[in-house]
Order: C-alpha cells, then structure tokens, then sequence
C-alpha cells in the first residue's frame, strides 16, 4: 500500500487537510470573504452584538432576507446599559457576489444603508467578522513561513554535525543544547520586548517570523544528527565518497533527502507551534499591533473583563479559529506519520 493510499483511508487526516484547506482558502481570498474592510469603522456602532437577519418581508411574507439600520443608542442610567437602536423603516436586502461601494466583489453585503455584522463589531465599531478573515492572512502564514526558515536550517546543522562528527558534532550540538535549554516563550517576550516602537506593522511581523524561526530549529536539527548518524554509514553514500563527492553535496544529494519523511511529518506538527507564539505576543501586546488584525492581538479584548462577559462573541471566534487550526495541523501531522511508518510502505 502506497503512503497516498494510506492517507486517503485516515479520516482524521482528510479532516485535518479538509481544514487547512478552508482556512487558507479564506485567508488567500480575504478581499472576496470579508464583506468590509478590516480598518473601517461604522458611525454609532461601537460593540454591536451579531446582526440579526430576517429572511421573510413583514407585510407580505415573502423570501426577502433583509437586515435593519443597528446602532448603539444612549446609556440607560438605571441598568447603565447601552441600548441597541433598530431602524425598521430603511430594510437593506441581503445580496450574494455583491459588488460594494468601492467597487470590490464580495461574497455577500447588503444592498441598503444597514450593515450585516456577523460577528458584531468591536470597540472601534469596526466588523469582527472582516477582521477575523483579515487576521488569517497573518497567524496562518506566521506558521509556514517559519517553517520555511527554521527548518532548512536545523535540517542542515543537523546534518552537518552527523556527516562530520568530531569537533563540529561537539560545538554545533552544545550550541543546540543551549537553545533547547532557554524557555522559547520568555526569549520570545524578551526579545520582542526590546524592539523599537516606531516600526511599522510589517517589519514588526517579519520580526516575529525571524525571532519565532531561530528559536525553533533547535530540536530538529538534534533528530536529524542522529538520523545522518545512521545514514552516513550506509554503502551509497560510502560509493559516493570514494568517487569523490564533495561531503556538501554527499549531505545534500544523500544523506538529506533520506530524512525528508521524517522533516515532512516534523513540519506539519511544528506549525501550530509558530501560530500559537505569534497569538501570545500579540495578546499581550508585543506582536502586531492595532489597527492590523490579527487572531492574537483580537484576543486582547478578553483582557476587559466586561467584554468578556457582555460581549463573548468577539473573543471565542479568534480563539476557536487558533484551537482548529492546531488540531487540524495535527490530525494531518499524525496522519501523514502513520504513512509514511516505513513499516507500512514495506507491508
């Protein structure tokens, strides 16, 4: 049985690839998924709760879903509540492959002054939902464009230090042993911590990939050592040094692509990792920064504990959309792992 085969009768790993592949689909295509742009605000509409839609005309009862004109109206002072003001006089159709007013295509919008806010808006009335779909694009490439970095790197340390034993075995895995000793999210922190405050979001966020991508290479390159321990030892790799090959390009050419099934599977389950690093800094403030959304720093309202309480659905989306993520990550991670078992191929 061939590891594509193996994989297509793992449920869970479809599940997980199913997934991924919705998510960055979404993440790839925010422009068409988000009904509203992630920067604007909405006049009076500070912490709406989800738009209610309505799917049949009052007066005649036919198919018309429709939302209302919603804004935040004056505090109550005996409850000291906001109440929430419905304009009934001004419906606003709801419209699928909508092109709005400046003139980008959307998969829905409304057709009318009122504003369908799935998710309700936040403290600068600005669409939770269109934020969400916005922050994607940032927490899911964190991920694998930190793999792209860290793992080409701990591939080669590793296999340096296997191919050459010795002294560069000692000083590169010291080095290794090091790093792995160091708490990566206190480094984390303190690192980000000390970056300038003047610098824009997206030098910010290469940041974050550079910091999060050299702290995580560590414990690959240990496995991949031992590995090309074992790999060097075996005969074509012994023909191709007595030929004359070069050990760069032994290690590249032989000895490397032999550990790429387990680089693979090690990838996969290390990616939520880089996820999870970018949503802890930016929670705690230290990674992107308002008004650029992303899934951590949309979590930074679960600070305020009466958003919290009054207004739960702005913080469970961004936090359930980060637990999906890393299960699905996993599921797939696992999957692939029993695939490619060599034991599997053989039988």
């Amino acid at each position: 049985m061939t590891w594509w085969r193996k994989l297509k009768t793992n449920r869970l790993a479809q599940i997980g690839a199913i997934l991924l592949i919705g998510l960055y689909g979404v993440a790839l295509g925010a422009d068409f998924f988000a009904p509203y742009s992630p920067y604007e605000s909405q006049l009076n509409g500070s912490l709406l709760p989800p738009t209610q839609v309505y799917w049949r005309d009052g007066e005649t009862g036919r198919f018309f879903p429709h939302v209302y004109p919603t804004t935040q109206g004056p505090v109550d002072i005996n409850t000291g509540e906001r109440k929430i003001v419905v304009d009934r006089s001004q419906p606003s159709a709801l419209r699928i492959f909508h092109r709005n007013d400046d003139g980008r295509l959307t998969l829905f919008d409304t057709a009318g002054p009122a504003r369908i806010n799935l998710l309700g808006t936040d403290e600068q009335a600005r669409d939770q939902f269109s934020r969400l779909i916005h922050g994607s694009r940032v927490s899911l490439s964190v991920g694998l464009i930190g793999i792209a970095i860290s793992f080409p790197l701990g591939m080669l340390v590793g296999g340096l230090a296997g191919y050459f034993g010795g002294a560069v075995d000692a000083v590169l895995m010291r080095f290794v042993e090091v790093l792995m000793t160091i708490p990566s999210i206190y480094l984390l922190v303190a690192l980000a911590a000390v970056l300038p405050a003047g610098i824009s979001s997206t030098q910010r966020f290469l940041l974050i990939i550079l910091i999060t991508s050299l702290v995580g290479w560590a414990g690959l390159a240990r496995v991949i050592r031992g590995q090309v321990l074992s790999i060097k030892e075996q005969e074509f790799v012994q023909a191709s040094r007595v030929m004359g090959g070069r050990p760069l390009y032994i290690i590249t050419r032989h000895i490397l692509p032999q550990t790429a099934t387990y680089g693979i599977i090690a990838a996969t389950l290390a990616i939520p990792g880089f996820i999870l690093a970018e949503a802890v800094l930016s929670f705690i403030g230290l990674g992107i920064q308002q008004p650029d959304a992303s899934w951590g720093n949309m979590l930074t309202l679960a600070t305020n504990a009466s958003i919290l309480v009054l207004q739960p659905w702005l913080v469970w989306p961004p936090a359930i959309l980060i637990v999906v993520t890393s299960l699905a990550f996993n599921l797939l991670g696992d999957g692939l792992r029993d695939a490619l078992d060599p034991r599997t191929l053989k039988h």
